[in-house]
């Protein structure tokens, strides 16, 4: 098997999900219960990550949490989140760069909204780990849709079956091998690093401990 880019989601992969603490400040903050506050932060998440104006999206949070939110609270909440997804790990990144260092190409394939994405692309060296960035919002395309697998192995110059997708979602994993790519569903690291990268023919991952980069 010749694969010659890995294409790494980010939420889940590159960064651990936002503990449930952080969640239940935020809605605290915004007077909403828990329960409430996480069903509608995910139910109309496909626009947002499809570009939808952030400032839509999250007077529909409000809505479908029986809520209002003023301009002030919507600014503060666009913040939060982009605080949720900031806690890197530093295991991933680390392997990254060796994969780089061996000749691999390396890319992100992710569903986001702008504010997140612009953040990113904003982060002093974020962008330097990887050789092309696929972003859901600025292309108008979400993940499982056939056309983003497309633009990710276009941008590296490679053909679908010599990429491997790692996404921790199944219904991107079966989206990306629809597309033709390989593709593997990430769990933890702790279950990524002594299988996968084997299978594949791929430098090897080391068992590190985790070291989160804020």
């Amino acid at each position: 098997m010749n694969i010659r880019a890995v294409i790494f989601d980010f939420g889940g992969v590159l960064c651990f999900h936002p503990e449930r603490e952080t969640i239940a400040r935020a809605a605290e903050h915004c007077g909403v219960e828990y329960g409430a506050f996480l069903k509608a932060m995910w139910k109309d998440r496909t626009a947002y990550d499809g570009g939808q104006d952030a400032r839509d999206y999250w007077r529909g949070v409000a809505r479908n949490a029986g809520a209002s939110f003023d301009d002030d609270l919507i600014a503060r909440m666009i913040g939060r989140e982009i605080e949720f997804w900031s806690r890197y790990d530093d295991r991933v990144f680390a392997w990254i760069d060796h994969l780089r260092a061996s000749g691999i190409r390396t890319g992100i394939l992710s569903n986001l909204p702008r504010p997140l994405g612009e953040r990113l692309r904003e982060t002093d060296g974020f962008l330097n780990h990887f050789d092309h960035v696929t972003f859901s919002y600025e292309l108008s395309l979400v993940k499982p849709q056939r056309e983003i697998y497309d633009d990710a192995v276009r941008g590296l110059g490679v053909r679908p079956g010599e990429a491997l997708f790692l996404d921790d979602r199944i219904e991107n994993i079966q989206g990306a091998r629809e597309a033709g790519l390989e593709a593997e569903l990430f769990v933890s690291w702790e279950d990524f690093v002594g299988q996968i990268p084997g299978r594949y023919g791929l430098p090897a991952a080391k068992r590190l401990a985790v070291n989160e980069r804020e």
